[in-house]
């Protein structure tokens, strides 16, 4: 009697060297673009990492788009970057950024301000603003207090994620304080305890209180 019974077929010869070119081709295709994506953010003043992914990947001619680096990769590269092409800028600009948002936050001192975002991270590209989030029964209370100081700003909202999937409208008042840009996050009171979530690695972002941003050091990232 024959054996009826079907054997898996054999690996070709040369398939497992293919494989292992194609893996590598694939991590070397996510490196070049993370490096592009990081000068992009670094240099241009772009700040959204989705975005810069896609520029990079445009202008290094990537057709296969499975295989981009994770924001997470990105954010390393950033770091490298920023630290090999603008060190000594990165370190002056920190501690004048990281001063006017002491400024800020003692101004703010009612809403219990937190700092958030690159100037927290150390992180600090073009035209980043300082990033601080606030606790206030209403929004208008916000902008009677920077209309009552005669400071100019606009009022728009930004949507941000939350845990399990949840996206949320947040008001956002923008204004400028020695000609540095200022983005204040208006949560409620029982909002402000819930983090949003960070676009980098989706974890619930780091925020620093008034103690803690006058304790961090000025030179290199937090």
């Amino acid at each position: 009697m024959k054996n009826s019974s079907k054997t898996g077929a054999r690996p070709r010869p040369g398939d497992e060297r293919r494989g292992r070119t194609r893996a590598r081709d694939a991590e070397q295709q996510r490196r070049h673009v993370s490096v592009e994506a990081a000068r992009i953010m670094a240099d241009e003043g772009v700040r959204d990492f989705h975005l810069a992914k896609r520029k990079a990947a445009d202008r290094l001619n990537v057709a296969e788009r499975k295989h981009l680096p994770s924001n997470e990769e990105i954010e390393a590269a950033l770091k490298q970057h920023l630290a090999l092409f603008h060190g000594d800028r990165l370190a002056r600009d920190l501690r004048r950024m990281r001063e006017i948002a002491l400024q800020a936050m003692r101004f703010l001192q009612r809403f219990n301000p937190r700092l958030v975002g690159p100037v927290l991270t150390g992180l600090l590209t073009a035209e980043a603003p300082i990033q601080l989030h606030i606790a206030a029964d209403s929004p208008e209370e916000v902008g009677f207090l920077l209309s009552d100081h005669s400071i100019p700003h606009e009022q728009t909202e930004k949507r941000l994620r939350f845990g399990g999937e949840r996206y949320e409208a947040v008001p956002v008042y923008r204004f400028d304080a020695e000609s540095t840009p200022i983005e204040v996050y208006v949560f409620r009171p029982e909002d402000l305890r819930e983090p949003p979530l960070s676009p980098v690695d989706g974890r619930p972002m780091r925020r620093a209180t008034l103690k803690e941003v006058a304790e961090l050091p000025a030179s290199r990232s937090a």
